[in-house]
């Protein structure tokens, strides 16, 4: 089958690979129509992503249909479509146990610590499946995106009319906007792409966005009255923006990373204990956000349709991946078809 693989940091091959063999008891055979990238598999390319080795084949983001599978408790049958959820966890560990499988101490996720979906056919496990009878592959590929959105919003326990700054509107950044409206916080969006905040602004009906070259602490305190947002999602990635994002919490505010990075943060002690900040990491999401996501999908509440603004066949894909790593191409979330 045909498969493409990250060999080395900056080198992608398309390789053929055996198809998978026996179907293993609580396995299903899929085949891969839609693989979202997105920027733990640009972090790959570069060379930065953490947790990673290579060779590695990427695509965790994916659309699939049913090729096989056994008698299972959800009913699940072949030539379905559904979404995959690539956090293959133990089970039996302490944030398991708790029902945190997100953080699973031995998690592996598909594309990044085991190989992923980049190829024709992919075994998974059957829990791993979330139907839709109604969404395209594109909008089943993009669940994982916005489930990672659902699960920091949910960290955050966001009130009703609560400013919510998002630092970063890549396509993490825009499921945290997402979920942030669904929670009825008044959104608030930084970003150093004027491109990116029109796109929130037109497409997500964002009210107040901030371009990162001016003067972000003035901005923030003219739209929040005089104050600061109580709740900040730092969702680019990025050190210094992540060490910065201290300094935008309002007093007795929260503060998520969202955004992953191979690096130390430091804040500075007093001023973090004198605002008595909370400090949260979020990972991935859960089974249950997989289940919610695909309902709003499906009812119309949420509309991803417009982030995907590049497409490629698998056999173009090589040649398209680094010119999309360019900010200037405009890039919101790239997808390629199987």
């Amino acid at each position: 089958m045909k498969t493409i693989i990250l060999q080395q940091p900056g080198h992608f091959a398309l390789i053929t690979t055996p198809e998978p063999e026996a179907l293993p008891p609580g396995e299903a055979l899929v085949r891969v129509h839609r693989v979202g990238i997105c920027g733990t598999d640009m972090h790959a390319y570069r060379g930065r992503q953490p947790f990673f080795s290579y060779p590695r084949i990427l695509g965790h983001e994916l659309g699939v249909e049913i090729v096989e599978i056994g008698e299972n408790e959800a009913g699940l049958r072949a030539g379905e479509r559904c979404a995959v959820e690539p956090y293959l966890n133990c089970g039996h560990c302490i944030a398991c146990r708790r029902g945190k499988t997100n953080c699973c101490v031995d998690l592996k996720v598909l594309g990044v610590h085991t190989d992923g979906g980049m190829r024709e056919y992919i075994t998974v496990p059957v829990e791993k499946l979330h139907r839709s009878h109604s969404l395209p592959y594109e909008q089943l590929a993009l669940v994982e995106t916005l489930g990672i959105g659902a699960h920091a919003v949910e960290r955050a326990q966001l009130e009703p009319r609560e400013f919510a700054l998002v630092i970063g509107a890549g396509p993490i950044g825009l499921s945290v906007i997402q979920f942030a409206h669904l929670a009825g916080a008044r959104v608030i969006v930084l970003d150093v792409n004027e491109n990116r905040l029109s796109f929130c602004r037109q497409q997500l009906k964002v009210e107040h966005s901030v371009q990162a070259q001016g003067e972000i602490l003035d901005s923030l305190q003219s739209f929040t009255g005089g104050d600061l947002p109580t709740v900040v999602f730092d969702a680019t990635g990025n050190p210094h923006s992540m060490q910065q994002a201290f300094q935008y919490v309002a007093h007795g505010g929260r503060l998520i990373f969202v955004g992953l990075v191979q690096s130390d943060i430091t804040f500075h002690d007093p001023d973090f204990h004198r605002r008595e900040i909370t400090l949260f990491a979020t990972r991935n999401s859960t089974r249950h956000e997989f289940t919610r996501i695909i309902g709003l999908l499906e009812e119309g509440k949420i509309d991803t349709q417009p982030w995907i603004t590049h497409q490629v066949d698998f056999e173009g894909m090589i040649e398209a991946f680094p010119r999309w790593l360019d900010p200037e191409l405009g890039v919101i979330k790239a997808m390629v078809q199987f």
